[in-house]
C-alpha cells in the first residue's frame, strides 16, 4: 500500500503529539514530585583552610501551595537533614504570589530544620516582606533582608550577606557588605546578581529563582527565556573571582510540571579556590 505524503505528515504529527502528551503526563504525575539531593563543591577564593569542607544545605523555591503539597516539602527537608549540613540556607519563594494561606503552614514545616551553625533565610520575589519574614523568624530562623551576619566556625569568620530580590545595584549590595571581615558569601534569590557580586569581588554566591528552567526540552533546552536571561540556569558557574551555585529548587510555579528538570535540595560543600 502506497502512503501519501499527507498521510505520512499526519502520522509524524500524531506520533509527536503522543510523545509530548506522555512527557507532560510524566512531568505532572511523577517528575515534579521526585525530589533528589544534588551535591556540589563550590570553589571559594580565599577560603581559610579551616572552612574547607563546610557543608551548606540549600533549600529554595518551595512554592508551597495547592500544587506543591506538604509531602513534597517534607521530603525535601528530610533529604536536606540527611546530608548533615553544618548550616542551612533557605533561598526564598516559600509560597506563590504571597499566598497567605500557605505562609504559616510552610513556616511550620520548615520549623523542623536544625543545623549546628544555624538556619538562615532570604526572601524571594513571591514572598511578602512582612508576613513571610515574621513567620520564619517565629521559628527562630535568621532572615537576612539586606543584612549581614558573621559566624565563628572552627576559629575562622564566615559572613553571610542576604539581599532582597529588589536590591540590585552594586552600591546597595556594597552597603550590606560594609565592615565585613573574613570570607563572605552572598545569598541572593536571583542569580543575575552575579554581575554585581563579581564587581564587588564577593568570592561565593548561592541562588535559586530559575527552577532550572522547569521544563527543559531535548535540543531546544529550557522552554522559557531563562537560559538567555540568567548567567547560570542551574548548578555551578563562575564570573571573575566569584563562584555561584544555582539550585533548581523544590516546587513549581505557573504550571504544575517539571520535565527533564527534577526538583532538588542541594548540599554545597565549600572548597578552597584560587583567584582567577
Amino acid at each position: 500500500m502506497r502512503i501519501t505524503r499527507r498521510a505520512a505528515i499526519k502520522s509524524v504529527l500524531a506520533t509527536t503529539m503522543g510523545v509530548a502528551a506522555a512527557g507532560a503526563t510524566w512531568g505532572v504525575a511523577y517528575e515534579r514530585h521526585h525530589i533528589g539531593m544534588t551535591r556540589a563543591d563550590l570553589s571559594v577564593s580565599g577560603l581559610p583552610a579551616a572552612l574547607d569542607g563546610l557543608r551548606i544545605g540549600l533549600i529554595t523555591d518551595i512554592h508551597h501551595s495547592s500544587l506543591v503539597p506538604a509531602d513534597d516539602v517534607l521530603r525535601a527537608l528530610e533529604l536536606a537533614m540527611s546530608g548533615a549540613p553544618d548550616l542551612i540556607v533557605l533561598g526564598g519563594d516559600y509560597v506563590t504570589f504571597g499566598d497567605r494561606a500557605f505562609v504559616g503552614p510552610v513556616a511550620e514545616l520548615l520549623g523542623s530544620l536544625r543545623a549546628p551553625q544555624g538556619v538562615f533565610a532570604i526572601l524571594g520575589n513571591h514572598d511578602d516582606d512582612r508576613d513571610m519574614a515574621a513567620a520564619l523568624e517565629g521559628r527562630d530562623f535568621s532572615v537576612l533582608r539586606d543584612a549581614r551576619t558573621e559566624l565563628s566556625i572552627r576559629g575562622e569568620t564566615l559572613g553571610l550577606a542576604g539581599i532582597r530580590f529588589w536590591t540590585r545595584r552594586a552600591s546597595s549590595i556594597a552597603g550590606v557588605l560594609k565592615g565585613a571581615t573574613g570570607t563572605t558569601l552572598l545569598l541572593a534569590h536571583d542569580p543575575r546578581r552575579l554581575t554585581e557580586a563579581a564587581e564587588l569581588k564577593i568570592p561565593g554566591m548561592l541562588s535559586g529563582h530559575t527552577h532550572g528552567g522547569q521544563i527543559v526540552l531535548p535540543v531546544l533546552g529550557a522552554v522559557a527565556v531563562a537560559r538567555r536571561r540568567f548567567p547560570v540556569l542551574a548548578g555551578l558557574g563562575q564570573r571573575g573571582n566569584t563562584s555561584i551555585f544555582v539550585s533548581r529548587g523544590v516546587g513549581t510555579v505557573y504550571v504544575p510540571i517539571r520535565l527533564n528538570c527534577p526538583p532538588e535540595v542541594a548540599m554545597v560543600t565549600l572548597r578552597r579556590g584560587q583567584s582567577a
